[in-house]
């Protein structure tokens, strides 16, 4: 990072903070019950290095990442119990503690990983301070509620399936998951490797992009210049998988900051770096899946058919991964946890072959649609947060909406941000913005200026 840019990430940074702190934070007995069924490790602090861009700044981080000399528990106690003490600091932690960052806590997590609720049936349920009663979401489900209650200012956790962008809607936060390989996950328990990603909560967009200043590796040859994200187009295929009333909120809130969209859109498109003749596009419409010819040619022309590609995928990965542990210790997984890693253990490898060329196919026509200027507006999930203790047989349709709206940039490996600010009912809902591979940077500036 340059001295300017460090100069410049530092100040926003601490402006940041203030803010933070003095908007909507819970005090008092509020505050000590959040905190108590939240970590796992409530003691843990690791001060960062002086001066760096980041001094001030607080992290939690999931009980998934590495600490030298600490056991990571990867939200399951039998897990904790047969791993020994880490040797190392995995590196996005050790990133954010040379920034300056403080680590406060670890935090609770959905077992392995493998589910988007954050109820977790040996360690409880992380509350939800924007919507009480009702599930934080998961699995980074306690990093999310650290940043929502006022914690800390930056929760560390991972998405997979939608492991960070769920929870920032449930709770109403900022939380970001950057393309696929931008941030390293040494030292991070996996739980489907081509799928898993770091990332992170925040209260603002200005801490949203001040983590991922420290956190981004520079990107890839092939998504080297910068992103001038020009064309912003609503995922009308995503929006009908969202409930009537939430499609309707976050749509009266993309046109509440339309104005702001034209500003940052005309300044994007004259300003340095601009190709002549940047197509300008606010709020155009498009599909996804639907009407896509290839796609349609494979059975993929509805994105709820995209669904069990990714279940495949992302379950055969996890027993390659964890089949043997599994096997090993039998631990007592929690209810929809238990059934999905039976589920995984009798995928064949005909169906996981199957299933992954499928998913080239839907990478090759994201890509395509998302081209290097396109921001696909679609909605983070299908509602509010259900309620805690929802039967999961319940919950089966939601899960499918849900999963089909998340798995665009799994199974594409783009970024994607979800920004607070629509309610339904009092209720957050997160807005989702999808960007090109290596466009994260320019997707957090560009929500920020729009939505911040």
């Amino acid at each position: 990072m340059s001295a300017a840019a460090e100069a410049s990430t530092a100040a926003s940074t601490a402006a940041a903070v203030a803010g933070s702190k003095s908007r909507g934070v819970p005090t008092g007995s509020e505050l000590q019950t959040t905190w108590a069924s939240t970590y796992i490790d409530g003691s843990l602090r690791i001060e960062g290095e002086a001066g760096g861009p980041l001094t001030g700044v607080t992290v939690a981080i999931k009980d998934l990442f590495d600490v030298a000399g600490q056991k990571t528990g990867f939200g399951n106690p039998v897990w904790r119990d047969s791993h020994q003490r880490a040797t190392a600091t995995c590196p996005a932690v050790t990133r954010l503690l040379r920034a300056g960052a403080t680590v406060t806590g670890r935090t609770h997590m959905d077992e392995l990983a493998y589910s988007l609720n954050g109820e977790n049936a040996h360690y409880g349920v992380p509350p939800n301070p924007a919507a009480p009663g009702r599930i934080p979401g998961g699995s980074s489900s306690g990093s999310a509620t650290a940043v929502a209650a006022g914690h800390v200012d930056i929760g560390l956790g991972s998405d997979t399936g939608g492991s960070v962008r769920v929870p920032a809607s449930y709770c109403g936060v900022w939380g970001v998951r950057p393309t696929h390989g931008r941030v390293p996950l040494e030292g991070a328990r996996p739980l489907a490797p081509s799928f898993d990603t770091v990332g992170w909560f925040a209260r603002t967009p200005d801490l949203l992009r001040g983590g991922g200043t420290v956190l981004l590796d520079p990107p890839g040859p092939s998504t080297a210049h910068p992103h001038k994200l020009t064309k912003w187009l609503v995922a009308v295929d995503a929006f009908e998988l969202a409930q009537p009333e939430t499609a309707a909120a976050l749509r009266q809130f993309l046109e509440a900051r339309r104005g702001r969209l034209e500003g940052h859109l005309m300044g994007a498109s004259s300003g340095a770096g601009a190709a002549a003749g940047t197509e300008v596009v606010v709020l155009g419409e498009t599909h996804i899946a639907m009407g896509n010819t290839a796609l349609s040619a494979a059975g993929l022309g509805a994105l709820t058919s995209w669904l069990d590609v990714f279940r495949v995928c992302q379950a055969g990965e996890i027993w390659r991964e964890h089949g043997a542990w599994v096997t090993a210790h039998a631990p007592n997984f929690g209810p929809g946890i238990r059934e999905r890693f039976d589920m995984a253990s009798r995928i064949t490898p005909q169906e996981w072959e199957a299933a992954a060329s499928k998913r080239a196919l839907i990478t090759r026509e994201v890509r395509a649609l998302l081209g290097s200027n396109t921001v696909l507006v679609v909605p983070s999930a299908p509602g509010p947060a259900p309620l805690v203790a929802t039967p999961p047989a319940t919950l089966d349709a939601w899960r499918t909406s849900l999963i089909s709206l998340t798995c665009v940039a799994g199974l594409s490996g783009s970024p994607q941000i979800s920004v607070p600010g629509a309610t339904v009912g009092g209720l957050p809902v997160g807005l989702g913005l999808i960007g090109p591979p290596g466009s994260d940077e320019a997707l957090m500036e560009a929500a920020g200026v729009v939505f911040g």
